[in-house]
Order: C-alpha cells, then structure tokens, then sequence
C-alpha cells in the first residue's frame, strides 16, 4: 500500500527519508543512506551548503519565475535532474521506470544507471523529457558497445560517463548488515540476516512480487544478464580511463558528459579530450572519503572551465535553497540523487512527486527572496561564500 506523502506530513526530504527508514529493511534503506569509510565526506557534502549565505535584493517584486536551463543544447523545465541511483528496482517495483515517469511530468531530465533492475528501453519510454544513460564499463568493452547501441536507439541523448569508480568503495554498514551474505543464497550464512527483511512485510511482499533479487539486464554477458555478485570483481577489471573517450565517442556518437570530476586539472583534461558537460560529483560519498564537498570545489572547476562547456554538480543536496546556492556559484544545474531516492522508497511515484515539489517549492520561495526571477540570472552576487573555496 502507497503511503500519503502530502503536507503536513511531509514538509521537507528529511521527512521523506523517515518514511523510507520505516517501510525498507535495513540493507535497503542502508544501501540509500550510507557513505564510504567514517562518512565524513557523507555529511560534509550536506554541511558544506551552511557555509554559504545569501544576499538578497528587498522591496522587489518577482510575479514570475523562469526555472528553466539548458544543459548540452537541452531543455529542462527546473534547475534540477535526477541522479542515477543504482538498484532503484530494489527500493520500490520497477523502481527506475517510475522514477524517470515523475521527473517526465515535472519537465525534468531523468539518468538512468547502468545497474539498473529495468530494461533501458522500458524506462526511456517512460518519460517524455531528455534522458541519459550513465555508463560504466562493466563486462568490457564489446558489452559496453551493445549498451550504447541499446541506448542509441531507445532515444537516449546523452552518455555520463562516471570515472571515480575503479573499485567500489568501502560501505561499512553495507558489510554490517550481512549484504555479501544475503546475495551468497546460501541459507546458513543468510540466515543471522533475514529476519530484518521479515520485520518489513509491505517492502517484502512488494519486492517478491517484482521478481525478488533482481539482476542488471542492461549488462548482457555471453551467460545473459549480469548479477549482483559480479559487480565489485567487474568494477575492478574494467577501469575507466582517459584513453576510453575516444572509442566511446566514436560508438556513440552524441553528446558525452563526465561524472567524477574533483579538481581543475582533470576539468581542463576533460575540455582537451572533447567532452561537452562534466558533474562535479565523489559519487555521493560513496566511494573516497576524505574528498572535499562538492559545493567547495565548484568554484576551482567553474575557473578552470572558464565557460567553455556546461558544469553540473551533484552531493549533499537536500533543498531547493541548495540547488540555488550552486547555481550561484556557477553550477549550470544539479543532479539530485538520494532526494528522491527517499522519496521513491517511501511512496513510489507519490513520493518521487512528493521529493521533486518540495525541491521545486523551496527554488520558488528562495527565488522571490532573494528578489531574482530567472535562475539564469544568479551569480555570485546573490551570495558570501569562503574565500579560500577559490584559492587553488
């Protein structure tokens, strides 16, 4: 049963996460939650957001707003797109068709993960807005070449390429919770680690009615679709380098967007080598901990772009207040993840909506504060940020 996700009762994302800790067992909701190593970057990428303040202009009037950008020649009717967040299927039943159905309706772009637990062409369909396929290298490159075909011909307009995943990152709660032991299928290690799955009987019986353990048909091996316990072995053997561009642009053939991006160097190596956007991203704190927070580097990447091609940014975004503090900083838009990831294990559709007008409410709010009526309007004069965020 779909829970009611309307105000009162929810007034922000934090409050959308509560539900989705209430109806998850707790690897799932875990899996959504945590971070790499201590989690300082986890938190860090959220804290980071405080250190900025506005500065609004009073007594003006905004009966208007343009929410709208442009990134990569594309059109979006809000500042800000969806992550791509792997296992979505595992969250809510056909998790990534629903998520890319919302953010369809709300004018938005939807990034659909490679470990995704739906076919790539069942969730393009579900969209009428731009979507982008984020691949990794999983299974090599002759698998990779079939996906991009696959991804071509869906309709898929741009690749985002991640590069910050050579080796996928320590989750410690991810090992706490016994995650490698209920993949094994082996009743006897499974067994200390089952009953908080039994504790969540709705998500149970949701998940085993969508199929139970999903595998990744959109990796297709000799042996057919990837499963879960390949991933980590897959991500190791398939490093993405720089070298990698040039054959996936040439198989491609369409706009190209690099997701990992930390420092200026690789910003500039990213313009040399032709890419057309890059995400300013550590992967939600999901792989190195100790990295800066996105929104404190994104100034070294603006100055090392200088406007050459489009700048996104993701992390530690959790209100609308949020979104515009990046894009005063420069960010062309934002890609927001465990947002409405939370909102998707909450609620399913309703609780995607739900993630995506809290968002867009708090921009409007934000927006007539600070007395500005198009968000392609903000810079750094709507805001006080540390003077050392520019210092490299």
């Amino acid at each position: 049963m779909q829970q009611k996700v309307e105000s009162p009762y929810v007034v922000n994302v934090s409050d959308l996460r509560t539900l989705a800790d209430r109806r998850l067992p707790k690897m799932v909701f875990d899996y959504i939650d945590s971070g790499a190593d201590r989690e300082q970057t986890l938190s860090q990428n959220c804290e980071a957001y405080k250190e900025i303040f506005f500065r609004p202009r009073c007594a003006v009037a905004v009966p208007s707003l343009d929410l709208s950008i442009s990134v990569i020649g594309q059109q979006f009717q809000l500042p800000f797109l969806l992550a791509p967040v792997g296992s979505s299927r595992m969250f809510y039943p056909q998790g990534e068709v629903v998520a890319a159905r919302e953010a369809g309706r709300a004018g938005t772009g939807y990034t659909l993960s490679t470990l995704s637990g739906c076919r790539l062409e069942d969730v393009k369909q579900a969209t009428n807005c731009p979507a982008w396929y984020q691949l990794y290298l999983l299974g090599g490159r002759d698998v990779a070449l079939k996906t991009i075909d696959r991804a071509k011909a869906a309709g898929f307009s741009a690749i985002v390429l991640t590069i910050d995943t050579p080796v996928s990152g320590l989750r410690e709660r991810d090992v706490r919770n016994g995650t490698k032991q209920l993949l094994s299928r082996q009743l006897f290690s499974m067994l200390p680690y089952i009953p908080q799955m039994l504790v969540r009987p709705c998500w149970l019986s949701d998940w085993l009615l969508d199929g139970g353990l999903m595998n990744f048909p959109n990796v297709e091996l000799d042996s057919g679709p990837m499963g879960y316990t390949e991933i980590a072995p897959a991500l190791e053997s398939s490093v993405v380098t720089w070298d990698d561009l040039q054959w996936i642009r040439e198989a491609w053939g369409g706009k190209i967007i690099l997701k990992g991006i930390h420092i200026g160097a690789d910003a500039r190596k990213a313009i040399d080598l032709g890419v057309d956007a890059i995400v300013v991203s550590n992967h939600g704190a999901r792989q190195l901990d100790s990295v800066s927070p996105t929104i404190k580097v994104l100034p070294e990447i603006i100055q090392a772009v200088d406007g050459k091609i489009d700048v996104l940014l993701d992390g530690g975004i959790r209100r609308g207040s949020d979104v515009i503090k990046a894009l005063c900083l420069g960010a062309k838009g934002v890609l927001v993840g465990r947002a409405y990831a939370y909102g998707l294990a909450a609620a399913g559709g309703a609780g995607v909506a739900r993630a995506i007008d809290i968002l867009r409410a708090d921009i409007v709010r934000t927006m007539k504060l600070l007395g500005c009526d198009s968000v392609k309007k903000l810079d750094h004069s709507y805001v006080d940020f540390p003077v050392d965020w520019q210092k490299k």
